[in-house]
């Protein structure tokens, strides 16, 4: 309780700065991926006790937040193998209803790695707290937050499981998309959001997409962080981020996408990524920033005039 309360109390002044733009729950979010990096949930690891108990709390979430179910049910199964033995992972989604059946999907994966022994450590479990329970409290903050701001798209929230054991969530995704794939245009995935010292979050994609870019270049310059593009070209090497998450599922089957993450740090995959080690400040306005391209996405993708200001 205490270390919450000073994530709270080191956000005051950020949620000043900010007090004049449609704003996401900072408290809700900080709740959210503090809950998830517990070790309760034992690294959220695919086919595990600890993935299902998270799979328990983030439907509560959306039950919560008035997430539609597409077939009366927000889970949906799936398998594959590693090695002789068949896994099932779950993926979690819903839909908030737009003014057209144009789609946006926003996506970011909750499992992780489990637990295991790492040398030179007394903990085994790895919580994953930027990897990626940051991506999914920033999915469940910004369900609420265009519940009271309704879009102009059909927004479907997709919870994927299995990313660490190669994008299975995601394959199984695309391979049966809730709705038409001439309907989506676009996919934004959230991929370790939560802490960087240089302040910096990319944006992923625009090099593919580059009608994206305006988007991306707008919330940019109204961020309280440094939001950058790259990681995207071929010539980037390891560097290249395109292969590297859920939205690479989504790429192959010609849907544009934006990917946003910060660049490793030295808890990357490692027990260190816990909770105590975000950063609250740089986590709530780097969610705050991808809601603004949201946002501007939401409003020009189809380039309806009904709506011709973005809101920030």
């Amino acid at each position: 309780m205490k270390k919450f309360l000073l994530v709270t109390i080191a956000l005051l002044p950020v949620l000043g700065a900010l007090a004049q733009r449609p704003a996401i729950d900072s408290l809700q979010l900080m709740k959210d991926i503090r809950t998830l990096s517990a070790d309760k949930f034992e690294g959220r690891k695919t086919g595990t006790k600890g993935n299902r108990l998270a799979q328990f709390y983030i439907m509560d979430r959306f039950k919560q937040a008035g997430l539609q179910p597409f077939h009366g049910t927000y889970e949906y199964p799936f398998y594959f193998t590693q090695g002789d033995k068949k896994i099932m992972g779950t993926n979690l989604y819903g839909y908030i209803p737009g003014k057209t059946d144009n789609v946006i999907i926003i996506t970011a994966h909750y499992d992780h790695l489990g637990i295991s022994h790492q040398a030179n450590s007394a903990d085994s479990i790895f919580n994953g707290a930027d990897d990626n329970a940051s991506g999914s409290a920033a999915l469940l903050s910004l369900i609420k937050y265009y519940q009271q701001h309704p879009p102009l798209h059909t927004l479907v929230f997709a919870a994927l499981d299995g990313e660490e054991e190669g994008l299975q969530g995601a394959k199984a995704f695309v391979q049966q998309l809730p709705v038409p794939a001439a309907s989506v245009h676009m996919n934004l995935n959230m991929d370790m959001v939560s802490r960087n010292e240089k302040q910096e979050l990319y944006a992923c994609g625009t090099y593919q997409n580059p009608d994206l870019k305006k988007f991306v270049t707008r919330a940019a310059d109204s961020s309280a962080i440094k939001l950058l593009t790259g990681h995207d070209r071929p010539e980037d090497g390891a560097q290249d981020w395109t292969k590297q998450s859920d939205h690479y599922e989504f790429h192959k089957k010609g849907i544009p996408f934006l990917y946003f993450g910060v660049e490793d740090h030295a808890d990357y995959h490692r027990v260190g990524d816990a909770f105590e080690h975000i950063d609250p400040s740089f986590y709530y306005r780097a969610v705050q920033t991808i809601r603004m391209v949201l946002s501007a996405a939401d409003t020009e993708l189809t380039g309806n005039k009904a709506r011709s200001k973005v809101i920030y």
